[in-house]
């Protein structure tokens, strides 16, 4: 019986010790693993706005975009550049969920009038060779200059504007819809997104 509690003791003693340090180690990496994540937003905010001088990720609007299965609020944050006191343009992320091969992270840049300045591609599992071409300047390029009511949104396969990739369809056409998407949840709620910020910040 004295074994079986000498055992009982030290498995406790290892199983505490193990979570202390798992504490410790999590606690150390958290603040690094979060600046390398806004590192990352940034990389892709300067991508898809255009010149700059203030900070986007500090200056962000975040709105319901919907529930997801459980019925929890879908959120979407609003990143807004501006020079000077000027609001010149807005970025916000949107998912394919359709792709070939899985979600599809995406990046959009547009001008406060919803035309788009750039998309930049966050996340992706599509074919190598194929449908990864969404990633490519030639694709990415096509969305500059295009807003929604002035564009077939899209791919030329389906009678629209946008050229899709042979032998790749499902991989750009997927892109096109998540984008237009977003601009069409962005024109639905363009007064609270373009309203000046409250004390210089996020809303």
């Amino acid at each position: 019986m004295k074994e079986i509690l000498r055992l009982v003791t030290v498995l406790v003693l290892i199983t505490a010790g193990a979570g202390l340090i798992l504490a410790l180690v999590e606690q150390q990496t958290r603040a690094p693993i979060a600046e390398q994540r806004r590192q990352e937003t940034l990389r892709a905010l300067s991508a898809v706005l255009p010149a700059i001088d203030n900070q986007p990720d500090t200056d962000t609007v975040v709105l319901v975009t919907g529930k997801d299965k459980k019925g929890r609020d879908l959120r979407r944050t609003f990143y807004r550049g501006r020079m000077g006191d000027e609001l010149v343009g807005i970025a916000f992320t949107v998912t394919a969920p359709d792709g070939y091969s899985g979600n599809i992270g995406i990046m959009v840049g547009i001008r406060p009038d919803g035309n788009v300045l750039g998309i930049e591609i966050l996340s992706h599992a599509e074919t190598p060779g194929l449908g990864d071409k969404i990633t490519h300047n030639a694709f990415k390029g096509q969305f500059a200059g295009k807003a929604l009511e002035s564009s077939d949104w899209r791919v030329k396969k389906d009678g629209g504007s946008f050229d899709q990739i042979t032998g790749a369809t499902i991989s750009p056409r997927a892109v096109v819809k998540a984008v237009k998407d977003g601009l069409e949840f962005y024109a639905a709620h363009r007064d609270t997104l373009v309203a000046p910020a409250v004390n210089g910040g996020g809303q």
